[in-house]
């Protein structure tokens, strides 16, 4: 949906923008810093310090790892922050010099928890942080507001969701919901204060396409990362314990030495989960945003749902798991689940819906901007896949992952 860029509309400068980024420590937000440094333009990010160590250097910590030259870093500033407190806590003379110093905003931060439990910390942050920085975006000059939302506002939809504001009757979680609601407070205060305002929803984003890097490893490697903590616990227990808990949940030796894990995956027709690599996510944000000089709202999706079925076989492949299946979800309706199935579907709950997704996002606005400038989402296919899985298990699922070098 457009926000009219009328004659009460503030006006984008002519020179490159200066930017003011928050999430800039965060997986979409350090791209996107490191993407827009790249291109010219001057950032300003917010951030906080956290346990013990000063934002300056967490940001510079996640730029090394980006493999960030000197050269862009210089029009870079980085203030100390936090989006949930008023003013977001800095001083009223620091905001005011922020406020002077800011064409365009690209908010980023977010809390992606989907536990209700912390429904509170969730609304301080994706509700709360946004009206903070909506204030200073009112009292700033920016000409434009940029928001990273999710596909997912879209809420318990089935079939089309086209790239308007969402109305879902109903949400799978905290964060989808309170996603929606931020968008209907950022269309209200843009609109009131004439800014532009351009909303990106991005579905599951995995790690780069052609590396396989990556800061965050929930979503689809969750699955994955939850089946190899079962296989090398059963098999431990196989090999050094007698196998006694093994064998309570029908897992087994092969004889070839592998552990079957005994695990059938209902699945539907038609259903898959949407995945974006990182690289393409960042690529489409930068030309949505100098591009789309009326704002809108645009999905940044893949055209193709990926099905659990092809998961399955690209981890059996990968990983060498065995006993895993997708069996259709009508032939396991009824019949009763095993122990290790159970636990299984409990580890996995939460992600059910995102991976026996059939939602379908248009992309009847983002879609010729980005075939324009020749931009399509890859497929994720086994070679994107082995990568992205690959990397997270030599980084421990990212207990080490800014430890190490940077991109080659």
């Amino acid at each position: 949906m457009m926000t009219p860029a009328g004659d009460g509309a503030r006006k984008r400068p002519d020179r490159p923008s200066r930017i003011l980024l928050t999430g800039g420590t965060g997986f979409l937000g350090s791209h996107l810093a490191a993407a827009l440094l790249e291109r010219g333009y001057r950032v300003t990010l917010l951030a906080r310090s956290r346990n013990g160590t000063p934002a300056g250097a967490r940001v510079g910590r996640v730029l090394d790892w980006l493999g960030l030259g000197e050269g862009p870093r210089a029009r870079l500033r980085v203030v100390e922050a936090e989006i949930s407190r008023p003013g977001l806590g800095l001083a009223a003379a620091e905001a005011a010099r922020l406020a002077a110093a800011t064409d365009e905003i690209v908010h980023c931060a977010s809390d992606t928890s989907f536990a209700d439990r912390r429904r509170a910390e969730i609304e301080a942050t994706n509700i709360g942080g946004l009206g903070n920085v909506l204030d200073l975006a009112a009292a700033s000059g920016a000409s434009s507001f940029h928001l990273v939302s999710t596909a997912y506002v879209a809420g318990k939809t089935s079939g089309p969701c086209p790239e308007v504001p969402a109305t879902p009757a109903a949400f799978f979680n905290a964060y989808e919901e309170t996603k929606c609601r931020a968008e209907g407070m950022a269309r209200a205060r843009c609109r009131a204060e004439g800014i532009r305002l351009t909303i990106y929803r991005p579905s599951v984003v995995c790690g780069d396409s052609r590396t396989g890097r990556s800061l965050l490893f929930n979503a689809v490697y969750y699955p994955v990362r939850t089946a190899l903590f079962l296989r090398d616990t059963f098999a431990k227990d196989l090999r050094e314990r007698e196998g006694k808990r093994a064998a309570a949940m029908g897992v087994t030796l092969e004889s070839d030495g592998s552990v079957r894990l005994p695990i059938r995956i209902g699945v539907g027709e038609g259903e898959g989960v949407n995945i974006v690599p990182v690289d393409h996510f960042t690529a489409a944000f930068l030309a949505l945003m100098e591009a789309a000089e009326d704002g809108g709202t645009f999905h940044i999706v893949n055209s193709r749902l990926k099905p659990v079925g092809e998961l399955i076989a690209h981890a059996s492949e990968l990983f060498g798991l065995r006993g895993i299946e997708a069996r259709p979800a009508a032939e396991l309706a009824g019949a009763p689940r095993g122990s290790l199935e159970s636990l299984y579907d409990g580890y996995l709950d939460a992600y059910g819906p995102y991976m026996r997704d059939v939602r379908h996002f248009g992309t009847e606005a983002s879609g010729p901007i980005l075939a324009a400038r020749g931009l399509s989402c890859p497929e994720f296919d086994y070679g994107i896949f082995s990568r992205c899985m690959t990397y997270a298990v030599a980084t421990d699922w990212g207990t080490r992952t800014l430890s190490g070098p940077g991109p080659t």
